[in-house]
């Protein structure tokens, strides 16, 4: 990720925080929520801050004969880089757990990003998972949700 990507992030974030403290006045009693919607059909996430779309990216989720999870889930661990035990030691760079061994994380097939192509995980282009790693990282795990659907 370009370091202008990551300072525009934490600008925002920022911003979003401190305009939240504002118009509460300083009693905050909702935190900002960060949102990646995953729709297995059309291949896309899209991440809303708020409810407001924010990004949107192509991903690939679960090729023939695997499956993605559907639900609603809260990451439950991010790490900057993984090694798939299961799968050879695949490299996961950036990956956001968010049910079992299930990850949203980067790949180096963006080739293959529109279409059903992994194990499972939902995979993302290498600077879009940065993003949307560092976001999670940014906003916090206990606000951010991760919603699958068909």
């Amino acid at each position: 990720m370009t370091s202008i990507a990551n300072l525009i992030i934490h600008v925002t974030a920022a911003a979003l925080m401190a305009a939240l403290f504002l118009f509460t006045s300083g009693n905050a009693q909702a935190a900002t929520k960060l949102v990646a919607h995953i729709d297995i059909s059309a291949q896309t996430m899209e991440v809303l801050v708020d409810g407001v779309p924010t990004f949107a990216w192509q991903v690939s989720t679960a090729g023939r004969g695997y499956k993605t999870p559907r639900g609603a889930f809260k990451p439950i661990r991010l790490e900057k880089m993984w090694y798939s035990r299961k799968y050879d030691m695949s490299p996961m760079p950036h990956s956001v757990f968010f049910h079992g061994g299930y990850a949203v994380h980067a790949t180096n097939y963006v080739k293959r990003l529109g279409t059903p192509a992994s194990h499972g995980c939902v995979r993302l282009h290498p600077a879009a998972a940065a993003d949307f790693y560092t976001l999670v990282r940014t906003f916090g795990p206990s606000n951010t949700s991760i919603v699958i659907t068909e």
